[in-house]
């Protein structure tokens, strides 16, 4: 395993990178910048059983309220931040920018990418197969799929590409909220899994347990391992 950091447009990216330049390339999104103890739970969790055969490119120092929602919101919770709704702008420095300039540091192209992220990330890897055709499968980790809007944005519109593979995780406490946005967050992601499966996609839906905030970088390498 070999680490390469560089940073685009502000954002961070570490790559773990795989002897194999056609090893599938994984892409995370993440709120902390502690990005090694992100990626060493990572490892630990998907190289005891598959050795590394992958690229992991991990990208922080994102505009997190911006980069992972589609659209604005409102704060949903006293003292929160409003998002922004800059996904789109996000996900054209990632696939023409950030995702070419790792490729470049492989020497090769990846048998595939996969993408995932928890919480606000998680929400933004499904909005990524509805507007762009890069990514092959997607992880959903305690994915804040409670955004206003956006389970009917899913019903109601096509992926760019069919993907392969989603996953989608939730703990079985997070519904567990007196908050209106938040308290949905079960309903819409159990509505949206049987959505994808209507449509013969593959996907895998995990309860774990505790509430949203619990065992966070092993529900992230959970998801991680679910897309090699």
């Amino acid at each position: 395993m070999e680490k390469h950091i560089f940073v685009i447009e502000g954002r961070s990216a570490s790559l773990y990178s795989s002897k194999n330049a056609a090893s599938p390339l994984l892409i995370l999104n993440v709120y902390s910048d502690d990005v090694d103890a992100v990626t060493a739970v990572i490892m630990k969790e998907i190289c005891k059983d598959n050795g590394f055969d992958f690229h992991l490119l991990v990208i922080h120092q994102l505009r997190w309220e911006h980069d992972m929602t589609p659209w604005p919101c409102s704060p949903v919770a006293k003292n929160d931040p409003a998002c922004t709704g800059g996904a789109d702008e996000y996900l054209k420095i990632l696939t023409t920018q950030i995702i070419p300039q790792a490729k470049s540091i492989i020497h090769g192209e990846p048998a595939y990418i996969g993408m995932g992220g928890y919480s606000l990330a998680g929400l933004f890897a499904l909005y990524a197969i509805y507007k762009s055709d890069i990514f092959d499968c997607v992880a959903s980790v305690s994915g804040s799929l409670w955004f206003p809007e956006f389970k009917d944005y899913v019903m109601n519109h096509a992926f760019c590409k069919r993907p392969k593979r989603i996953y989608i995780s939730l703990g079985n406490r997070e519904a567990y909220t007196k908050n209106a946005y938040l308290k949905s967050v079960q309903t819409n992601s159990e509505d949206m899994v049987e959505h994808y499966r209507s449509l013969g996609v593959d996907v895998i839906w995990e309860i774990n347990q505790g509430n949203h905030f619990k065992d966070v970088e092993v529900r992230i390498a959970k998801g991680m391992r679910a897309l090699l």
